[in-house]
């Protein structure tokens, strides 16, 4: 046990003030005792509580200080109290901790003492008023943090899964890939975190403990833990009532899109409670991720990322929406529109690709424009080198083969005119699609496939030969572009 120990206790940390002797505060400590004056001779490792204010100059003060030094005593605690400066300096060069209170300081010695009596005591105490003070009630991830950082008086900050703070900060980093209670030493002080778990670490309360207060490193970790799971139960309540607005958005997403006919009222109430619009006109996008991310729980991320003024609803695949405009749109407003979905996209890294439609008006135009962003964006997903976004304006041609490729008839034929490739190691297929969509340049197909410009030129030597057909030649190089990326979006 140690003086900057003690000092890290709440109603220590609250009234008591070091004025000097701050190399001293690691010594050991092994008693406190009470004296009304001055005069008193400390023992080894004793911290000294005056009890009654000093009478007379200074110079008590400097032989108390003296004696604690030749002694080996801890510290000096004087109760209202302000030395000159001469006996501050003093205390400076002997190491000697100088502390003043405004305090009673017998209600100050029996704290310490139950300290060094009983150190589990703090830790209940800390414990006892965290639970208190978070209660039964839910409480969002700011509560809490307002509510620990009270009691630690320290910094705290609500991390998400990737680090990013949700509530609060700190300037530590935490190990997100251990889902572990973590101490780790930082500049001045400790940093303490801990896992919110939903199946995985879903968040992480993280506390910074610096000067006086990281002593208290040890007492925190309970209470942290206590914390934690007031913003778990918060988690599962706010998922629960996520899952139940996604299921409803989803729900009535598919009843807009299968209109055939102008909406009931029902339907309309339904939208007006959304907040959503049927008016105006509309641009459907699409955004498709692999099935290992969590698209209710990504959701307010995905809406932050878009920056504009869009309904988004999530769904077992990815994200689909739109945004609604008062009057027709300009070619112009619509190429800005899908940059900014452009850029938003490359902000997002959930291995998603995106497709965004064309600008149709009234509530029957919105589902053309849904499933125009919903072509684009299965297009989007073979296509690398546009960074896996294509905008409907930009497609031309392709959108029109690929509904022929949704034909009952064209699938089997195309892969029947690539079985070949299929039967033979290499990836053949998508190579094939990789090298026609970089219009025969090896180098870019490389690039593409992240392999030597060798290993493509024989990859499409070896196709050539399988398939016996000339890749110079545009009919055949169509026929197998279209087959290739049909079995490519069927395999996915």
């Amino acid at each position: 046990m140690s003086l900057r120990r003690v000092l890290a206790l709440p109603s220590w940390a609250e009234h008591v003030r070091l004025l000097a002797g701050a190399a001293g505060l690691d010594r050991p400590l092994a008693t406190v005792q009470a004296t009304l004056d001055a005069s008193h001779r400390p023992a080894p490792g004793e911290l000294t509580v005056v009890a009654r204010p000093v009478a007379g100059t200074d110079w008590q003060i400097d032989a108390l200080v003296r004696r604690c030094a030749d002694a080996g005593a801890t510290g000096v605690l004087l109760p209202g109290t302000e030395p000159l400066t001469a006996s501050r300096l003093l205390a400076d060069r002997l190491a000697v901790p100088l502390l003043t209170t405004g305090a009673p300081p017998l209600d100050l010695l029996v704290e310490a003492r139950l300290l060094l009596a009983a150190p589990e005591i703090d830790r209940a105490n800390l414990l006892l008023a965290t639970h208190r003070a978070l209660g039964d009630r839910l409480r969002p991830p700011e509560e809490v943090v307002a509510v620990v950082r009270r009691l630690l008086r320290s910094p705290v900050a609500v991390l998400d899964d990737r680090g990013a703070p949700l509530a609060g900060e700190v300037t530590g980093r935490v190990r997100l890939d251990e889902a572990v209670p973590q101490r780790t030493e930082v500049d001045g002080g400790v940093l303490l975190a801990h896992p919110v778990l939903l199946q995985r670490p879903a968040m992480w309360l993280a506390a910074e403990l610096r000067g006086t207060e990281a002593a208290r490193a040890d007492v925190v970790p309970p209470a942290l833990a206590v914390a934690a799971g007031a913003l778990q139960r918060w988690l599962l309540a706010n998922r629960l009532e996520l899952e139940r607005d996604a299921r409803s958005r989803t729900a009535l997403l598919g009843d807009l899109l299968r209109l055939d006919t102008e909406p009931g009222a029902d339907l309309r109430r339904r939208v007006a409670d959304a907040g959503w619009r049927l008016g105006g006109w509309h641009v459907g996008l699409h955004i498709g991720v692999p099935a290992a991310v969590d698209t209710v729980a990504r959701t307010q991320e995905v809406m932050r990322a878009l920056d504009v003024d869009a309904v988004v609803v999530e769904h077992g695949d990815g994200w689909t929406g739109w945004v609604t405009f008062d009057h027709e749109p300009t070619a112009e407003r619509v190429r800005s529109l899908a940059t900014r979905l452009q850029a938003a996209h490359r902000t997002l890294r959930l291995g998603a690709h995106m497709g965004v439609g064309r600008p149709h008006p009234r509530p029957e135009g919105l589902a053309a424009t849904v499933a125009e962003a919903l072509d684009a964006a299965r297009l989007a997903a073979t296509r690398p080198e546009t960074g896996h976004f294509l905008h409907v304006d930009q497609l031309g041609m392709a959108q029109l083969l690929l509904e022929w490729t949704r034909t009952d008839t064209f699938e089997p034929a195309a892969r029947a005119l690539v079985a070949p490739l299929r039967s033979v190691p290499g990836d053949l297929v998508r190579t094939l699609s990789a090298y026609l969509d970089a219009e025969s340049s090896i180098a870019e197909t490389a690039t593409v496939l992240g392999v030597h410009r060798n290993t493509v030129a024989a990859r499409i030597a070896r196709i050539e030969q399988l398939l016996g057909v000339d890749l110079s030649r545009p009919d055949e190089r169509l026929a197998l572009h279209l087959a290739s990326r049909a079995v490519i979006l069927s395999d996915e």
